[in-house]
């Protein structure tokens, strides 16, 4: 079975991007950037990489999640970001079809199980906190790039979903001289008390 693997930048204070969506805050230069590389090559954008002659085989993640609200980021010009992996953007929106992009407008619980049940490498959970909020009972490990930083407000790691307990069993830390710290964890199977969180149209 294929895990799903929510991997994300985070300030302190718990926020993936500000109040409209900024994050340029977060630390982009340090001795973090070159570690990310070598164990999570294949989460980087296919330009950059091809950019700094980075090798990205898929062997770590063949697919990518992402609500619409990530994916716009690099609109209009970066209409595929992730053209060495599949990826799947869940929206409410008419969107352009776009080579190498499926768009989705239906609930993503079962869309991810169908994608765990097949054979390939690992699934990667991109972002937004609405959409992660809808998928954590489908999480199986959790790495966040905790940066050195607050924002106060905005888009929180599980978006506002309400009250639901989750348990995870922290399996690795790093800390870097950048100030950012990654911190890696396995869902606790033991735990899992998650009811279903109602489908939002802002991911």
């Amino acid at each position: 079975m294929r895990e799903l693997t929510y991997y994300i930048a985070v300030t302190l204070d718990g926020f993936i991007a500000g109040p409209d969506g900024q994050f340029d805050a977060f630390l982009y230069g340090g001795d973090h950037m070159a570690a990310l590389g070598a164990r999570f090559p294949d989460a980087f954008p296919t330009a950059y990489a091809e950019a700094i002659g980075l090798t990205q085989d898929r062997a770590l993640f063949d697919t990518v999640l992402m609500g619409w609200n990530t994916y716009a980021v690099g609109l209009p010009t970066l209409t595929s970001p992730y053209r060495h992996l599949r990826q799947v953007v869940f929206t409410h929106r008419e969107a352009e079809p776009v080579e190498g992009v499926e768009f989705a407008d239906e609930d993503p619980v079962p869309v991810v199980r169908r994608l765990k049940a097949e054979a390939g490498s690992g699934i990667w959970l991109c972002g937004g906190g609405a959409l992660a909020a809808q998928l954590a009972g489908e999480i199986d490990r959790l790495v966040l790039k905790v940066h050195p930083v607050l924002f106060g407000d905005g888009i929180p790691l599980f978006g506002r979903s309400g009250y639901a307990p989750e348990a995870f069993t922290r399996t690795a830390s790093t800390a870097f001289d950048s100030g950012v710290t990654l911190l890696e964890f396995r869902r606790s199977s033991s735990v899992r008390l998650r009811t279903p969180t109602p489908a939002s149209r802002d991911r």
